[in-house]
């Protein structure tokens, strides 16, 4: 733990709990702080940075409302993790119908079809603000909701960022994309924006979904972002919903 003396200088303008904010978020990036650890405490944080213990706690609050802290009564305050039961289901929007389910969420389970490398189009490279024809990991899946195929999704990540992913570490995480960032590259997914329209079944994505050519199918695009606000994934999903629901919560 890094001492007031060693600390980065203490920030000259206001609004302060806003820099205080900034400073905490740089050494999530650089690691000082993985996922799933404590951050020190918010007197050690004020002495720190030379600032008030609610100056912290104010920067600490809208961490906490942002997701990217999680507190725990009575043991502190945590960089959140998506390895932690309330986050299991915090990017995961479609689920099996309550009338089959009984209510309870059903967790997907993926199905790796194949990872490769690619090249990043235009298109790509303006959604994850990389150079046109840079190296990007693709990789396509299947997701299996108590066992009823639903989702075929086409991933794409900065091959920068995740050096030396192959088929192997994919498998290994069960196929789980945000685990995998987290657990292999110290990167969590903080936010994500996506478009939604319907589309119909191809004969590909037909015959791994299990419907008819042309069937009605939701297609999800997704943006996901790490801290600062910076893109990491994109993602296309083709979602069968004859027996299933896109879930979204808007505050």
């Amino acid at each position: 733990m890094s001492n007031a003396a060693a600390a980065p200088s203490s920030p000259s303008f206001r609004p302060l709990y806003r820099q205080i904010k900034s400073l905490i978020t740089q050494s999530l990036i650089s690691a000082e702080w993985r996922p799933g650890e404590a951050i020190p405490s918010e007197i050690e944080l004020a002495a720190r940075y030379r600032v008030s213990q609610g100056t912290v706690r104010k920067a600490i609050s809208e961490l906490a409302d942002e997701n990217v802290l999680i507190r725990h009564q009575g043991k502190g305050t945590f960089v959140a993790s998506h390895n932690e039961a309330q986050r299991k289901f915090h990017f995961v929007r479609v689920l099996l119908d309550n009338s089959a389910s009984g209510g309870a969420p059903v967790f997907p389970v993926g199905e790796l079809l194949d990872c490769r490398r690619g090249k990043a189009d235009a298109q790509l490279a303006r959604a994850l603000e990389i150079t046109h024809g840079a190296a990007v990991m693709v990789i396509n899946r299947l997701q299996r909701i108590a066992g009823e195929p639903v989702m075929l999704e086409e991933i794409r990540l900065p091959a920068g960022l995740v050096k030396g992913l192959a088929a192997e570490m994919v498998e290994r995480n069960q196929c789980k994309i945000y685990s995998l960032l987290e657990s292999e590259y110290d990167v969590l997914i903080t936010h994500v924006v996506e478009q939604i329209k319907a589309t119909t079944a191809g004969t590909r994505s037909a015959k791994l979904l299990g419907v008819v050519p042309g069937a009605p199918l939701l297609a999800i695009e997704r943006v996901a972002y790490t801290y600062d606000d910076k893109p990491v994934e994109w993602r296309k999903t083709l979602c069968n919903t004859a027996r299933h629901f896109y879930s979204n919560k808007i505050i």
